[in-house]
């Protein structure tokens, strides 16, 4: 039977960490970090999400400006307040909630936000960085697995990971990421879905990552002996939340999994914290 990742744990001990940056940047240049968070619309998942930011960011002793904009506030006007936000130098880090009206497009609004001030990783600069391995700023949920791949202390060069979902904020960036420490990876999408061929992919991964937003899409007969299976997905199935993998049965094989909720998600939240104060550091070695 599968050990239970305990994400909830991973995150209490990097807010410890966390809190005592934000104590020291405070003390040493007297200034206070400060997130602003753009909602474009009405969204009650979202404002409960915002929610929980606040919170997280007062534990930490960050304070959190949230921006309220109307669905039907126009593409322009909304260039128009990112920019004041990205000039605005008592403005550390900047977030766009998602989802975003249809008539938006959520990713072309994260590239508006300026590189120095994205602390969700989702501008093209900050992605470009990551071929490279130099960014220090990641997409939040693709920082989450990595955090908790290094809790299992479990070298990671040479080994069979297979991601299933290739989207720009998980699967993508992630797939870098693992590259940058020498794993072999293997990247599953619809694709491979459609060709019949998801099964025999999942089935030869040493360490699965899921993160597509379809509820319980992999079984667990088809996970590996052994395996470690992080599921990024949050789905609602009736009156509960469920992931990507079927937990039951693919506990059965796992070696280590993630539960959801409890599991990428407490940690995600904290790596947007983190984000946030990398884009301050990274700001105040440019003005030495």
């Amino acid at each position: 039977m599968a050990v239970k990742i305990d994400g909830r744990k991973i995150a209490e001990s990097l807010k410890r960490d966390l809190k005592n940056a934000v104590a020291s940047i405070n003390k040493r240049d007297g200034c206070t970090l400060k997130l602003a968070a753009l909602l474009i619309g009405s969204n009650a998942s979202s404002e409960l999400y915002m929610k929980s930011q606040k919170n997280l960011a007062a534990a930490l002793g960050i304070e959190y400006n949230p921006v309220y904009m109307a669905a039907n506030t126009g593409k322009k006007r909304i260039e128009k307040f990112i920019n004041k936000l990205n000039n605005d130098a008592t403005v550390t880090g900047v977030i766009v909630q998602r989802p975003v009206p249809a008539n938006l497009d959520f990713l072309k609004l994260c590239q508006m936000v300026s590189p120095s001030k994205d602390v969700e990783g989702l501008n093209p600069a900050n992605i470009g960085r990551l071929i490279y391995g130099e960014s220090s700023i990641v997409p939040c949920a693709a920082g989450a697995c990595m955090k908790i791949l290094d809790s299992l202390d479990m070298p990671l060069e040479g080994k069979e990971i297979v991601v299933v979902g290739h989207s720009e904020t998980v699967g993508k960036p992630l797939s870098l990421m693992l590259l940058s420490k020498m794993a072999t990876t293997t990247v599953c999408h619809i694709g491979t879905y459609k060709r019949g061929l998801l099964k025999h992919h999942v089935g030869g991964a040493e360490v699965l990552i899921v993160s597509v937003g379809k509820p319980n899409l992999i079984n667990g007969s088809w996970v590996r002996k052994g395996a470690v299976v992080i599921d990024v997905g949050i789905n609602k199935l009736k009156n509960r939340v469920v992931g990507d993998v079927d937990f039951d049965s693919a506990s059965k094989k796992a070696s280590y999994i993630t539960p959801v909720p409890g599991g990428v998600g407490p940690v995600t939240s904290v790596i947007l914290m983190k984000n946030l104060v990398a884009l301050y550091k990274n700001r105040s070695r440019k003005a030495k």
